[in-house]
């Protein structure tokens, strides 16, 4: 028996109900599925990076909220999702269509990708033919180029970015 008959099988034997819940299940292994699949066609290698993650997340925290006090992240739920720095419009950033057309343009042969509450973060070489569009089903995703002068965010919610900002000066 194939797989897709053992699926079926599973299937029919679920309440409606429950369907529902399936069927989110498998769009998001589809979405995860069709995003290593174009970045596989765009040649990007990609590499996690399992000890180097925490330091490279204090890394991009450094260099893009450094200025903004912990009483102000508080308020802000910083913890909850980074990305609320620029909703909360606490630092300067380009948004939606803007920072989308940032992000095309800008030199990025290998890049740094971390995700909200993740533990590790990924090395993208070979990146230079992605653009805003190859993120559009990530959710609170955080890319950012070596030297971390940049990042573009791609968040959860229709309403909030993305957005893309330069690094926090001294």
């Amino acid at each position: 028996m194939i797989i897709k008959d053992k699926i079926n099988q599973m299937l029919d034997t679920l309440p409606e109900e429950e369907l529902d819940n399936v069927y989110w299940f498998v769009y998001y292994l589809r979405n995860i599925y069709l995003h290593k699949w174009n970045l596989f066609g765009k040649g990007v290698k990609v590499t996690y990076l399992f000890e180097e993650s925490e330091k490279l997340m204090q890394l991009w925290e450094y260099n893009f909220t450094r200025k903004i006090s912990n009483e102000t992240k508080e308020s802000i739920y910083y913890n909850q999702f980074k990305w609320h720095i620029y909703s909360y419009e606490k630092e300067d950033c380009l948004k939606e269509e803007a920072a989308r057309e940032a992000f095309d343009v800008v030199l990025k042969d290998e890049i740094y990708v971390m995700y909200q509450n993740s533990p590790f973060v990924m090395l993208y070489s070979n990146a230079t033919e992605l653009i805003s569009t190859d993120f559009d089903n990530e959710q609170d995703i955080y890319i950012f180029d070596k030297s971390c002068t940049w990042t573009y965010v791609n968040t959860h919610e229709s309403m909030c970015g993305p957005y893309f900002a330069t690094k926090v000066g001294p």
